[in-house]
């Protein structure tokens, strides 16, 4: 029972402090509001985390395995396929819905303003999310290659990088630069992403 408590108190400290970092940024943001919004005492904050930088990295770092099951889940479904366009575009539709979300956007910015202050932090979150992610997906690409669906891939990882860059150049420029909320609409990411599997096929398809 105490330990169900715990549980959720510390989902509720975590959930009420991603909030306040990213509307205040890191150094604007207190233990002080967290407590508040998460309806807790700093005390209990504190027993949870230890500091303010820990709650920060316990909030970065716990967003790698939502994006890494995610691409590993794309791996799954490129090994069940046997037509390369067809497996391609349900990852990169997939792909660019998942990082085109408001948080994921907010979180990412956030991690980029604050990457001068914590390079090891900033840089776990990379090799860890982003760059495990397309590791994962250039090794399905190369299962592709060995059944014979793609040309042989003499770099996997950076044909993982060329199809994720075709796919989110536009649309992660757009929303970095015009804010949140300016992203395309649906239909125009379904566009993008489509045409990217095409130029993407283009290269890499016998």
């Amino acid at each position: 029972m105490e330990v169900g408590r715990t549980a959720r108190k510390r989902r509720a400290i975590l959930q009420a402090a991603t909030e306040v970092f990213l509307q205040s940024g890191y150094l604007g943001a207190s233990m002080d509001q967290v407590a508040a919004r998460a309806a807790v005492s700093k005390q209990t904050v504190y027993k949870q985390f230890e500091d303010k930088e820990h709650l920060f990295a316990e909030i970065i770092l716990g967003t790698n395995d939502q994006v890494v099951s995610g691409f590993a889940q794309a791996a799954n479904d490129l090994d069940q396929t046997t037509d390369a366009q067809q497996g391609l575009r349900k990852v990169a539709r997939g792909f660019i819905e998942i990082l085109t979300q408001p948080d994921v956007i907010r979180l990412r910015r956030l991690v980029m303003a604050e990457a001068d202050r914590f390079p090891a932090l900033s840089g776990a979150w990379f090799e860890r999310g982003f760059h495990r992610s397309l590791v994962l997906l250039g090794e399905a690409m190369q299962r592709l290659a060995d059944r014979g669906i793609l040309r042989d891939l003499p770099d996997p990882t950076l044909a993982a990088y060329q199809f994720a860059g075709l796919i989110m150049y536009k649309p992660m420029n757009q929303v970095m630069f015009l804010g949140t909320l300016a992203g395309p609409p649906v239909d125009e990411l379904e566009r993008i992403a489509d045409e990217a599997v095409k130029v993407f096929l283009a290269a890499y398809s016998h």
